[in-house]
């Protein structure tokens, strides 16, 4: 059978991923606090047979508060837990910083999560890298050594509690009156640096065993790190060519930790706006975000190496400006953004366009999205994306209703789930406590 791509959808604030999407006519303003939506924009998901949700955090918010929701979900780990009673199917993936949490605590709400979901979890093990974030928790940033050296620790020290109850421990023979096998629930007592626990974990496993690794971050350090570990990545590549080196990168490490290059799979983001046309999709994305046009201009120029006046944000560039424009070596977003604006587009349509955005965006009909997916999956640079609507409430059935089947029929990916739990959705293999190959 054809290599089949896996595909993730971010599950973020309740509103969407493009700025001023709280404001969009088709929600409830109130859906940042409401879990009923977040289940709604899940099952969604879950009917275009997408095999992840992912959910970052940052537990904090640093921003225009007072024109803008904070970004996140008001807690991931309560996310995860209503949404995995309103769905069967779909992977559930949450953010846990190794650096603020505690190792037992990390280990207990993940694995009691993987049993509630019957297995559909998913841990994306990151360091915070924040000042903001620290000082949520009355400390400063640790050093980038020293913030990758506990989460080593952490995440060995998180899955041995994970299979400190044995697989077969779990007795419950009520006519004997014997609940488990004592001798196969075992303390680990393990310390390093920085992390240690007695243990055990008072959990048995799930369908899956336990939770899988994910991982989100670029530098050496990263990939070191979810080479060891981590049987998927979330990335941030804007060229093929950018996420061929970053997807290298990674299986690289995980070859040098001894694994097999293939249980790591590299995930691109992209950004949609869906419509029925370019036209359409671009006034959308005016409609709801224009308000900060203003800024990215100016910024828009920094890229181009060219003066832009912000008021003038109805007419293209002028030729002068083209001539003069230089895309800038240490942004990788800016040949495309200058490549736009040589279409001829207004100021403000070139910025409609996403081209300052933090991932590749599509603006336009659902084909435009399934031709990006298809050229860089066909290239050999990802094993799949994880997608980032503009507006959850239209903008998850948009993808899934039009792009999805498109894609389908290309034989591109799945029509329906062939497992049920989250390591089935990823071929990644079986594992529970340490993976015995990574030295500790």
């Amino acid at each position: 059978m054809t290599k089949q791509m896996i595909i993730g959808m971010h599950l973020g604030n309740g509103y969407g991923n493009l700025l001023g999407a709280w404001r969009a006519s088709s929600l409830d303003p109130t859906s940042y606090t409401s879990f009923d939506a977040k289940i709604r924009h899940a099952k969604a998901a879950e009917r275009g047979k997408l095999q992840f949700l992912f959910l970052p955090d940052g537990p904090t918010h640093v921003g225009d508060i007072a024109n803008e929701p904070p970004n996140f979900n008001l807690d991931v780990m309560v996310t995860l837990a209503a949404v995995a009673r309103d769905t069967t199917r779909i992977g559930l993936v949450a953010t846990g910083s190794t650096t603020f949490n505690e190792p037992f605590n990390l280990a207990r709400q993940f694995k009691a999560l993987d049993v509630l979901s019957h297995g559909r979890i998913g841990w994306n093990a990151v360091t915070s890298s924040g000042e903001d974030v620290a000082a949520n928790y009355g400390v400063r940033l640790p050093s980038s050594a020293d913030r990758y050296g506990r989460a080593h620790e952490t995440v060995q020290l998180v899955q041995a509690l994970w299979g400190s109850w044995g697989k077969n421990a779990w007795i419950h023979d009520q006519a004997s009156g014997r609940f488990a096998d004592a001798g196969r629930i075992a303390p680990i007592n393990m310390g390093g640096t920085y992390v240690a626990s007695r243990g055990p974990l008072y959990i048995p496993p799930s369908e899956q065993g336990q939770p899988v690794v994910f991982h989100a971050g670029g530098s050496p350090n990263a990939h070191a790190f979810a080479g060891r570990y981590a049987n998927a990545v979330i990335g941030a590549a804007f060229t093929i060519d950018d996420a061929r080196v970053q997807r290298d990168a990674f299986r690289a490490t995980a070859e040098r930790a001894g694994r097999d290059p293939d249980e790591i799979k590299f995930f691109a983001g992209l950004m949609t706006t869906i419509a029925s046309d370019r036209r359409a999709a671009l006034d959308r994305r005016i409609g709801l975000s224009e308000r900060i046009f203003p800024q990215r201009a100016a910024y828009l120029g920094q890229m181009l190496g060219i003066r832009i006046d912000p008021a003038r944000l109805d007419e293209p560039l002028s030729l002068e400006q083209l001539a003069k424009a230089r895309p800038s070596p240490a942004d990788p977003r800016s040949a495309y953004a200058l490549k736009i604006a040589r279409e001829g587009w207004s100021l403000r349509d070139v910025l409609a366009h996403g081209v300052i955005d933090y991932h590749p965006v599509i603006v336009g009909p659902a084909v435009e999205a399934a031709d990006h997916m298809q050229q860089w999956f066909e290239a050999g640079v990802v094993d799949g994306f994880w997608v980032s609507p503009d507006v959850y409430e239209n903008g998850v059935d948009a993808f899934v209703d039009g792009v999805v089947p498109i894609l389908q029929h290309r034989g591109l990916f799945h029509r329906d789930y062939d497992g049920t739990t989250l390591r089935d959705h990823l071929g990644a293999p079986a594992q529970y406590g340490i993976d015995p190959r990574i030295p500790r």
